[in-house]
């Protein structure tokens, strides 16, 4: 058989020899038959300059660079779009994904699964990091029809079957959790300890964390707007209730002087009930307005897989 190593890689020039080497060594080690896919995502720093020279020494690489930061969805799509492998395996450039778990997950692809995911404990991680991706997940799970695991993330093998099936759906934006979750096939988790970064800064923060979480709760469901209609249901009858009680003290007891805070107080909740609903119905408006463009995932500078020359 023959792997894809697939890796987005942004800004990450003090990484590269080091994951070149640990990879090499454990392919090596175990004879595999491989390629190795580099993804460079308009870094600012040399991270492609380092790139194209380890392709000169070392036949496996391929490499694809953007002509800009595409995101890390567009670099994985590129990757799997050039993959010839007979299944993919999806690592981070960190070196927090550690390429000794590969011979685990062929191992378990020998047995037949179509995805093997490795999934890691949280560790040693910091507790700003670590609070709003658990509630990340909690929040997801709530509102989407995938169900996603807490620390299962992109580092998975995928078979080809698995490839072929994402690669079909060529949906603008994309969320690749859920899309490994929708397509199904059979799955094996291996579990793995939290490593933490040694070099490099991440490019991923809470708003990070946040827009993803937006991503993750729109691009599979119309939950929120059904969220919208309920709340604007209870609203209205909220609303209905207490025009009825008024109406029924002014019959009884006479009409007295406004409340101020009675005015502002429905005035308000209204109007925020109204934003919130225009806010979410505008998420779902702008998604399919970026879907009606059809522009690309990406845009090729410079590659040498033949496989995306003439993409």
């Amino acid at each position: 058989m023959k792997l894809s190593l697939i890796i987005p890689i942004y800004n990450e020039e003090k990484n590269i020899s080091r994951l070149h080497h640990s990879i090499t060594q454990t392919m090596t080690a175990n004879e595999y038959n491989y390629e190795l896919i580099m993804i460079n995502d308009g870094s600012s720093d040399r991270s492609i300059e380092m790139i194209e020279a380890l392709s000169q020494q070392d036949a496996h690489i391929k490499y694809v660079s953007f002509s800009r930061n595409f995101g890390k969805e567009s670099a994985m799509l590129a990757g799997l779009k050039c993959s010839t492998g007979d299944a993919a395996i999806i690592l981070d450039a960190d070196l927090q994904h550690p390429p000794e778990l590969i011979p685990q997950f062929v191992a378990a692809y020998q047995e037949g699964y179509d995805q093997v995911v490795a999934r890691r404990d949280r560790d040693g991680e910091h507790i700003l990091r670590k609070i709003p991706s658990q509630l990340f997940y909690k929040l997801i799970n709530f509102n989407v029809d995938v169900d996603l695991v807490d620390g299962e993330g992109d580092f998975r093998l995928i078979s080809r079957v698995v490839i072929d099936s994402i690669l079909s759906l060529d949906e603008y934006n994309r969320f690749s959790k859920g899309i490994f979750e929708w397509v199904g096939f059979s799955k094996k988790t291996i579990p793995f300890k939290n490593v933490r970064r040694e070099a490099g800064q991440s490019s991923f923060n809470f708003l990070s964390l946040l827009d993803y979480a937006i991503d993750g709760v729109l691009s599979y469901n119309n939950k929120p707007l059904r969220v919208c209609f309920y709340f604007g249901s209870v609203t209205l009858i909220i609303c209905l209730l207490y025009i009825l009680t008024t109406l029924i003290q002014i019959i009884f007891t006479g009409i007295d002087e406004p409340g101020y805070f009675t005015i502002i107080s429905a005035i308000l909740f209204l109007g925020g009930v109204q934003l919130f609903s225009l806010g979410v119905i505008g998420e779902y408006i702008g998604r399919i307005y970026s879907e009606s463009k059809r522009r690309p995932h990406f845009i090729v500078e410079r590659t040498n897989a033949e496989e995306l020359k003439h993409d």
